[in-house]
């Protein structure tokens, strides 16, 4: 059922982000005011994810999976009323709870499919974040179907609030139990010891280079092949296609990787691959070679993210606190890295301007060994 939580929260996703032409039309809103109505996804986001480890200890792994759920139907009907009604407010604070839901899902998600690793001995983490690509896969899809055969979008809105609830309410019942952190066994620091830790935010600095790769690419790799090699539109929706092939290939594949190699050696490896196939996507004059960087670019971006969860979790007891940290300044970079390069794309193309993101990917490269698995050690009184 892990697989199936990690599909749905893809889904969610992908479901709406594959309906915003259609949301621009039923609101009669600019590429600007659409940009201002994501932002509210976002705002939503960042303000469960830090909470997030905090309502793990308090409800559990199952409990926070079932509120969001809950929150999202709720919220997924909000943005159903708002487009029926043409209300940009209505639809704009429903997408800042829709956002806080997704972000209180993410961090059970990630805490869960460190549990079920620990339980396992071997890494599978990486084929969960698959199952996230394929569930965004499949929500694409299916939105371009309701879109081609003319199903509004306030209706598929109505059927992913249902689906959300009986899914988010049914699979918790087959989670492993998740032992809360025990505040007697609390590092010093208070409530917000995690964001103390440098090895927290080490990894977390890592994880950002990651998430700043791929969220360029979701956003900007078709743009960049037809304003940079002047291909068809089409042509574009290709090149970003063989990105996330190669990103979901990659993790189906990327435990096998770890398990033999460590982790660390994978982390390097991955930001490595993903700067060659970045500087080959920006500077190549020929799209086989862009394509090629495409492939790269996707496949070094695919396991960082994971295992960087993996590694915040080392140790169960405060999994939760430090996921949430890794987690919030990942995300931060997702969702702020895209917009800051529609900015320098307008000054320097959108092509050179996705180069800046290979200092961060770099950077990740050289700080991967803060992901060292950690020893956990053992209470006697508890054993």
């Amino acid at each position: 059922m892990t697989f199936v939580v990690f599909a749905i929260n893809g889904l969610i996703f992908a479901s709406w982000a594959s309906r915003i032409p259609a949301v621009a039309a039923t609101l009669s809103l600019s590429p600007g005011e659409i940009g201002g109505l994501l932002l509210c996804m976002a705002v939503g986001s960042l303000v469960a994810l830090p909470s997030a480890g905090w309502c793990v200890n308090r409800i559990g792994v199952a409990g926070t999976i079932r509120l969001a759920s809950v929150l999202i139907t709720l919220a997924a009907s909000g943005v159903a009323l708002g487009l029926a009604l043409h209300s940009v407010p209505v639809t704009g604070i429903s997408l800042v709870f829709i956002g806080g839901g997704i972000g209180l899902w993410d961090v059970s998600q990630n805490i869960e499919g460190a549990d079920v690793e620990h339980q396992l001995g071997r890494t599978i983490m990486p084929q969960f974040h698959a199952a996230f690509s394929g569930g965004a896969f499949l929500g694409a899809m299916l939105g371009a179907a309701f879109s081609a055969i003319g199903i509004g979008l306030p209706v598929h809105m109505l059927g992913i609030a249902v689906l959300v609830l009986v899914m988010g309410l049914v699979a918790p019942r087959y989670f492993l139990p998740h032992t809360p952190h025990d505040a007697a066994e609390a590092p010093t620091g208070g409530k917000l010891f995690a964001w103390k830790e440098m090895r927290t935010l080490l990894i977390g600095v890592v994880v950002m280079g990651a998430t700043l790769s791929e969220g360029a690419g979701n956003d900007w790799i078709a743009k960049g092949a037809v304003d940079g090699l002047h291909q068809s539109e089409s042509t574009g929706a290709l090149v970003f296609a063989v990105f996330v092939a190669g990103m979901t290939l990659f993790r189906v594949l990327g435990a096998r990787l770890i398990d033999r190699f460590g982790r660390v050696a994978v982390l390097r490896g991955s930001m490595l691959t993903a700067a060659v196939g970045l500087a080959l996507y920006c500077w190549s004059p020929d799209l086989w070679l862009a394509v090629l960087g495409a492939v790269l670019w996707g496949a070094g971006a695919a396991l960082t993210f994971p295992m960087g969860m993996s590694a915040a979790a080392d140790d169960p007891r405060h999994a939760a606190a430090r996921v949430s940290v890794v987690s919030t300044v990942g995300y931060v970079a997702f969702l702020a890295g895209p917009p800051v390069l529609g900015f320098l794309a307008d000054h320097l193309g959108v092509r050179n301007a996705l180069l800046f993101i290979g200092i961060p990917i770099l950077v990740a490269a050289v700080l991967a060994s803060a992901a060292k698995p950690l020893t956990v050690e053992r209470n006697p009184a508890k054993d």
